[in-house]
């Protein structure tokens, strides 16, 4: 049973009683609550994630000095996401969302793998761009690049988008929670 705060007990009903500026408040805080639990599973998970991809990643590129990839870190990076995209639906769909609708697997992997080729174009644009505009390369650079700036923006482009299409909130509609 997931857990839930004895304050918000309450507020798993409707939030639809009492003077408007208190139903407000309360699903202000409500959503508030919701934010922030899921912020920080999305996190460890993320952080889970980003080790396979850090893995699997300087593996294809710099394992044994040259990598089986070293002159391809656009394709190397392509399939350490997919690799860390394998690991973290899992525990998203188990643990960070676990208590949002489900609405069908075949749905959320599709939408879930999508949506992760968008943050996969953000890492591999960053990724290109330090490489063949900015002609920086070598293992700090690359994983710069591609790990903590394309990385960073991508996942803050996946957490809104997850909550938004790929795990909803019924108690909101079809969208997530409001991002207060």
């Amino acid at each position: 049973m997931p857990y839930r705060c004895p304050v918000l007990v309450p507020l798993s009903r409707p939030l639809q009683r009492g003077p408007a500026p208190i139903r407000v408040v309360l699903r202000l805080w409500y959503g508030l609550h919701q934010l922030i639990r899921e912020s920080l599973k999305f996190l460890t998970v993320g952080g889970v994630g980003l080790v396979v991809d850090l893995l699997v990643f300087n593996a294809l590129l710099y394992a044994g000095g040259d990598g089986p990839l070293n002159h391809k870190p656009l394709t190397a990076k392509t399939i350490s996401v997919v690799v860390a995209t394998l690991v973290t639906y899992t525990g998203n769909r188990v643990w960070t969302f676990r208590q949002r609708a489900r609405t069908g697997f075949a749905r959320e992997y599709v939408l879930f793998f999508l949506l992760n080729g968008v943050g996969l174009a953000i890492a591999l644009c960053c990724l290109g761009i330090s490489r063949y505009v900015l002609g920086l390369s070598g293992p700090l650079a690359d994983n710069v690049a591609a790990n903590v700036i394309g990385l960073g923006l991508g996942t803050l482009f996946r957490f809104w988008s997850y909550r938004r299409w790929v795990f909803p909130d019924p108690a909101f509609g079809r969208e997530s929670a409001p991002l207060v």
